[in-house]
């Protein structure tokens, strides 16, 4: 069976990159958010590679990719990025799966980059303001008091952030892994740079073009979701003419890994 795995580098001009691809068919690219990596896709790779030929990859500064300390890690930075991957896998209007940050990241790409799609497929993402949770706000006002934490403090900081996302319980296994880049030394300081680098304006000034998307958009949204409410979801599908909008009943901010038959549910219901 299909696997997730990371098994191809790409040297990009941001820095390396650690990416993978399985299946055939026509090209889907899964892109992920923050705090996550190309991880967070592991559960629904194995079906969706029957029928697409999967790419997917880990943001700069997330996962196994480059945790740069002088290159900046921010969205406008990571849609650059995601312009870049796509031409370096050759694709021409692939059909995008995007999720929380990755959900600005390849709307940036597409309405200021250029870079077209055949669809794009939004689960639980930030596009609208406000962003994210009250913890994500009082870190981002207060970085320079979290940086010097120790590693068990740390870590105990991580894993309680990843389960403020979940209504839903996963397995040790997972949960391990998606903490897991974030706690060697490189992780920690790339962790709380990632608030610290926080910008609304990021995404400010891509609301107005919502409306000029050149492909068609289907939004899906665990409507328990404990960060972004249901309502954000509900106001970018409203922003975005002609969308189709999804309320995945049970499941919180990481569907993927929550509900996995239901999100494999409601693609195939898109005829994905």
């Amino acid at each position: 069976m299909t696997s997730w795995h990371l098994n191809e580098t790409v040297e990009t001009r941001f820095g390396r990159i650690a990416s993978g691809r399985a299946g055939s068919g026509p090209p889907l690219v899964l892109a992920h958010g923050w705090p996550w990596s190309s991880f967070a896709w592991h559960r629904i790779i194995p079906e969706l590679a029957k029928r697409f030929t999967c790419h997917w990859y880990d943001m700069l500064g997330y996962g196994q990719s480059d945790m740069p300390t002088g290159t900046p890690t921010s969205l406008d930075i990571q849609g650059e990025l995601f312009a870049e991957m796509i031409e370096h896998w050759k694709l021409s209007a692939p059909t995008v799966l995007a999720h929380d940050f990755g959900g600005a990241t390849t709307l940036r790409a597409h309405l200021l980059g250029g870079v077209d799609y055949d669809r794009l497929i939004l689960m639980n993402v930030v596009a609208v303001r406000p962003w994210g949770s009250d913890f994500f706000e009082h870190v981002g006002r207060h970085v320079e008091a979290f940086t010097g934490l120790p590693p068990h403090i740390h870590e105990a900081i991580v894993r309680a952030y990843i389960g403020g996302a979940l209504v839903s319980d996963l397995p040790q296994e997972d949960l391990d892994a998606l903490a897991a880049p974030w706690l060697s030394e490189d992780g920690r300081t790339s962790f709380y740079r990632q608030f610290a680098q926080a910008d609304e304006g990021l995404t400010e000034v891509l609301e107005p073009l919502f409306g000029s998307a050149r492909c068609s958009v289907d939004i899906l949204w665990g409507e328990e979701d404990p960060w972004i409410p249901l309502a954000r979801g509900e106001q970018l599908h409203r922003s975005i003419s002609g969308s189709s909008f999804t309320a995945l009943p049970g499941l919180g901010h990481l569907p993927q890994l929550e509900g996995p038959v239901t999100v494999l549910d409601a693609l195939k219901s898109l005829d994905l």
